[in-house]
């Protein structure tokens, strides 16, 4: 049985401050796009509802967050987190910086929705996919 041919590729993982600068151009879109469209206000109610949105690094992932209140009666105040979509680093691309935009399914695994795509080009897709919306 032969041997498979090995193939070099070369990577460039995200510095801290390339993160950094990142998360304050998502937190951005997060205040100016997301928030105002899809969390205008904050409306109570018996289920469970939203109260913010907000994302986060996970490793070279940075995921875009919905922040839940618990109204029922036996779990009232209660808050959990549930994340609706991913920028996932491409680290193949050298000369600039790339992202595979991923969805969170329902039984809580990613799935890769678009491949390699800028940081703008992502945050517009986030904002016009219904799939990749809040869940609201």
């Amino acid at each position: 049985m032969a041997k498979p041919e090995r193939k070099w590729v070369r990577v460039k993982a995200l510095a801290a401050h390339e993160k950094t600068a990142i998360a304050e151009r998502c937190e951005r879109f997060i205040a100016v796009t997301l928030k105002p469209r899809f969390l205008p206000e904050i409306r109570p109610t018996a289920f469970n509802y939203a109260v913010d949105i907000y994302g986060r690094w996970r490793g070279s992932r940075y995921s875009f967050i919905t922040r839940y209140r618990s109204g029922f009666a036996d779990k009232a105040g209660d808050e959990f987190d549930s994340a609706f979509a991913c920028l996932d680093h491409v680290e193949e691309f050298v000369e600039d910086i790339r992202f595979d935009v991923m969805w969170h399914r329902h039984n809580g695994q990613w799935w890769r929705l678009h491949v390699s795509v800028a940081l703008e080009d992502a945050w517009r897709l986030i904002e016009t996919d219904p799939v990749l919306r809040p869940h609201l």
